[in-house]
Order: structure tokens, then C-alpha cells, then sequence
């Protein structure tokens, strides 16, 4: 589904907020087990979409390609995917979306990108783009309405056009607006900004933009104060005005990482309240990979509750435009929704009648799916597992420890311990596996509970 389309279908209701996350390529492959378990987390409070970033000059073009693909299709989440002019000829730019488009994804952000790495400027490749705008248009000559395409916008005008004194001139500001009516006349339908910390540059930039005729949405782009370094190279970089408060709080405690992290949510959640005051009522959370300050913040604001994630089926729902229709799913695979996914992404139809065609590419092992045994989890499971088994009721007493939680992992299980529900018959389930009935699946009996119960609730009321 396109992200406009979303936020068209949020806009109905004049008091519903939706929110969403950033995240970026990691350099390591522990970063990247480490990223999809925290994206994972994140995911649950249900944002209205993910995006991921291409790294500068197309550093992490391949990477951000499978990140993509398995957010859409494992995590279940709507993603949207960056896409640069820099280094990447047209020939580079179509087969990135077409290798999105196939794996179910429908959403883009197109930059022009910032410049390779040991040049100062941007350079237009051979055979690629000078600008967003010509590719944006290409995107739409190209691929007609499939994609949503979202574009950058810059309260403070682009960082190339502000002087030495940290402003744009007059002149330079006006270019950079229409430069920016321009791209979503050619086709953008949703504009994303740069990072700011002056909320009321933002409300003007917002306020300029439509007095010159943009009327697309306008998502404000906030991104946290997690320490005062990274704080300071960011601004740097992105040329964001520091209003003078800010850093009249940041001082004092700027080798205090904890007190900048608790200022940095107290900063963001007072920013977002006075952008919805406004009656702007989407947020974008430049996350740099990290979830507690972002998951503050929104529930500061009362958008998420730490201990109800409400969930419209007992799964989270697919987010590819080929399975969105799915509503069924055997329960045997209630622990493994991942596995269930990658075992059935070559499916035509959901439900099918068949478990998997053996000679489909998409059937056999799943050694090549990190997201489905990160290394941490292996890790765990050596620890727990990987004990001497002398008999066959010492692999009874490792599940009858697991189903009083005293374990927190299972081979059989992609959950970090138990689900809520089982607590209540894990007595019973003890006594099972101690007599060598092994349990890898189970529910419990239950009739008049609320659907958003936090203990057996899977669906929102209809």
C-alpha cells in the first residue's frame, strides 16, 4: 500500500496521529541481527511505515535492497525505501525498482544524495540523474502510478544554498521552494523533511509551502537527542540551526550521556506536541537505529502504550501488496511467523491448499535468512540447550523448564519466552512434557474475553 494513502485514510479521523521510523544500513552483519530484532520491537506499536536509507554515494546499495525486502516481507511492516542520483547510472536505478517492485514494496524516497566519498560537491554520473526532480520523473514516465514517491523537503532550504552565517539569503530560500513545488509537480505526492530543532521554522516552512501551492502532506522530521557529540557532528552536517535554549540545556551536561538522552526525549516530545497543535498529525522519528528514545517520545504523547500492542489479526499483518489479503494461518505456525512467511512467500494464493512445491526455489532450508536465526538467538539457545543430555527425560526436563519460563528459548520458537497466554496452563503443560509428551505448540481454552485483552487478545474490535 502506498504511504499516501495511509495518511489520506488517517486524515478521516481529525484526532488520530501516525507516526513513523527511520533506520539505516548497518556496517556489520551482528548490526543488521541486531537492527531487525530491534525493528522488530518497534514494529509492533504498529508506525504507519518504515523507511531505510541508501548510504552516501551508494555505498549500501546491495544491503539496503535485502533490508528492504525482508522489512516489508518479514518484519510486515510498510516500507519505503531511499533511492539516490549519486553513482547510480539509469541502468543501476531500474533494476532497484524492479528488485522492489517483484518483492511487494511500493514506496520510495528520492534524493538527488549527498556526494561520493572525497568530494565536495555532487557530480552527475554518466548516464544517471543531475537532480530528485528528473528522477522522480522518471519513476512516474517509467512505473505510472505503482509507487508512492515521497521527496525531501528542508525548513531551513537545502544545506548547499545556506551562506557561511548558517541562513539561506531571501533569494536562495524562495529558489529552494520552488524547486521543491517543482518535484511534487513532477510527481511526488508526499514531502518528508530534513531534521530541525526550531519548531517554529518548521510551522513557517510549512505555511510557505502551501502559499506557493503545494498542498501535499508534510511530515516533520524529528530525530532525537541521543548524545551531544553525534548531536553536533548531525547539525554540522545538515547545517540546522541550534537555537540558543537548546544548547544553554545541553552545555552543562553534555558529558552526562544519560542526562542528554532524558533531555533529548523531554526536547522531542515538547516539539512534537506543539506540531500537533498545529494540527499537523504525522511524525517521522529519525531513529539512528536506536528504539528507546524514539518509543519515549510517542508515549509521552500517549501514541503508544508500553504493554498494549494491539494487533488486527494474532499475526502482524503482511505489508506486501501480493499477500495483503491473507487472514488465515494454521496454528501449529503461531511461533514461527517468519519461518511461515519465508516458507510460503512463493504461494499464488493465501490460504493454499499445499505446504510448498519441493522444487520451488522458496522451499528448503533457511540457513540464508538471518532475520529468522540471528546469532544472538543461536547464541542463546547454546546456552540453554547445549547442556549434557544423558537420558531422553533430560530433553523432557529442558521443555518442562521452558513452559514455566524458566528458559527463555526453544529451537521450535522464534519468541523471546513465552506468549502471555500460556502462562495460564503452564502447570498443566509441565506435567505433560515431565511424562515425555513434548509441546511445541499450545492454547488454552477461553470464552468471553475482550479482543484487546493483553493477555489472549489478537484482533481489534470490528
Amino acid at each position: 500500500m502506498k504511504i499516501i494513502e495511509k495518511i489520506r485514510a488517517a486524515s478521516a479521523d481529525p484526532n488520530r496521529v501516525v507516526f513513523s521510523f527511520e533506520f539505516f544500513p548497518p556496517k556489520t552483519e551482528d548490526g543488521v541481527d541486531n537492527l531487525f530484532e530491534r525493528m522488530d520491537r518497534m514494529v509492533a506499536h504498529n508506525p504507519s511505515f518504515c523507511d531505510i536509507t541508501w548510504g552516501a554515494g551508494g555505498t549500501t546499495a546491495d544491503l539496503t535492497l535485502e533490508i528492504a525486502n525482508k522489512m516489508q516481507n518479514i518484519v510486515c511492516v510498510e516500507t519505503m525505501m531511499h533511492l539516490t542520483c549519486t553513482n547510480m547510472p539509469v541502468e543501476k536505478i531500474d533494476h532497484a525498482l524492479h528488485t522492489i517492485k517483484s518483492n511487494g514494496l511500493q514506496n520510495v524516497l528520492a534524493l538527488r544524495g549527498d556526494p561520493p566519498h572525497g568530494q565536495d560537491k555532487f557530480v552527475q554520473v554518466e548516464g544517471g540523474f543531475a537532480c530528485a526532480r528528473d528522477l522522480v520523473q522518471h519513476i512516474r514516465a517509467k512505473y505510472g502510478d505503482y509507487f508512492g514517491i515521497t521527496i525531501a523537503g528542508y525548513p531551513e532550504a537545502h544545506p548547499d544554498v545556506i551562506e557561511s552565517d548558517g541562513l539561506a539569503t531571501p533569494e536562495g530560500y524562495r529558489n529552494d521552494l520552488a524547486y521543491l513545488k517543482s518535484k511534487v509537480d513532477a510527481g511526488a505526492d508526499l514531502i518528508v523533511t530534513q531534521l530541525f530543532y526550531d519548531t517554529d521554522i518548521f510551522l513557517k516552512f510549512v505555511n510557505d509551502c502551501r502559499q506557493i501551492g503545494i498542498t501535499c502532506p508534510i511530515v516533520p522530521g524529528i530525530m532525537p537527542i541521543n548524545n551531544y557529540k553525534g548531536f553536533i557532528r548531525m547539525t554540522g552536517f545538515c547545517k540546522t540551526k541550534i537555537p540558543a535554549d537548546i544548547m544553554a540545556a545541553l552545555e552543562p551536561i553534555k558529558d552526562n550521556e544519560e542526562a542528554v538522552k532524558a533531555y533529548g526525549i523531554h526536547l522531542g516530545t515538547e516539539m512534537c506536541k506543539k506540531i500537533l497543535a498545529h494540527g499537523i498529525k504525522t511524525l517521522h522519528l529519525y531513529t539512528l537505529n536506536m528504539e528507546k528514545s524514539a518509543l519515549a517520545i510517542l508515549m509521552n504523547l500517549g501514541l503508544i502504550e508500553e504493554s498494549k500492542v494491539s494487533r488486527s489479526l494474532p499475526w502482524r499483518r503482511p505489508a506486501n501488496v501480493f499477500r495483503v489479503k491473507e487472514d488465515v494461518r494454521p496454528i501449529f505456525w503461531a511461533n514461527r511467523p517468519k519461518s511461515y512467511i519465508s516458507r510460503t512467500i512463493g504461494w499464488d494464493q493465501y490460504p493454499h491448499g499445499r505446504w510448498g512445491d519441493s522444487c520451488n526455489p522458496s522451499y528448503g532450508a533457511l540457513s540464508d535468512y538471518q532475520f529468522m536465526r540471528p546469532r544472538a538467538r543461536d547464541k542463546k539457545l547454546v546456552e540453554e540447550w547445549a547442556v549434557p543430555l544423558k537420558s531422553v527425560e533430560d530433553i523432557y526436563e529442558r521443555f518442562r523448564l521452558y513452559c514455566l519460563g524458566k528458559l527463555r528459548s526453544n529451537p521450535w520458537s522464534e519468541l523471546d519466552g513465552l506468549q502471555p497466554e500460556t502462562k495460564i496452563i503452564n502447570e498443566q503443560l509441565e506435567k505433560i512434557n515431565t511424562k515425555g509428551f513434548l509441546t511445541i505448540n499450545s492454547q488454552p481454552a477461553v470464552n468471553g474475553e475482550k479482543s484487546d485483552s493483553p493477555t489472549v487478545g489478537g484482533c481489534k474490535r470490528s
